[in-house]
């Protein structure tokens, strides 16, 4: 029997930057939380099995120039909640929380090397 192989998930994205302390403290301050692991040019953050990766790469120059190209969606069960404290700590959002047409509330701020990031709460069933 041929069983082909086949991709569970994703597990992890990573940020490439020249400055992993800006973008590690923005994270950590934004989000309240410590880094999971800590290498040479290289954090990760853990979010149940997923990891938000700071790595540095050299190839890597500035900001984002094309920050629409991929979004990284973080999810939570209070975004109304969140996008306040995240306004506290002087994240400015793109778009505040929006009610989506598939029943979810979507937010979207870029850090401060200009990547687009959004925060998703999924759909409340009773």
């Amino acid at each position: 029997m041929n069983i082909s192989p086949s991709v569970s998930g994703i597990i992890g994205v990573i940020i490439w930057t020249t400055d992993v302390e800006l973008l590690v403290d923005f994270y950590s301050r934004v989000f309240d939380i410590k880094p999971h692991r800590i290498n040479e040019n290289f954090v990760a953050f853990k979010f149940g099995n997923t990891r938000l990766n700071i790595g540095f790469h050299e190839q890597v120059e500035g900001r984002a120039k094309d920050p629409y190209r991929i979004m990284i969606n973080l999810g939570t069960d209070n975004i109304h909640e969140l996008a306040v404290s995240m306004v506290t700590k002087g994240v400015k959002f793109i778009r505040m929380p929006e009610l989506e047409a598939w029943g979810g509330f979507v937010a979207t701020f870029k850090d401060p090397e200009n990547n687009i990031i959004q925060v998703l709460q999924a759909p409340t069933h009773s």
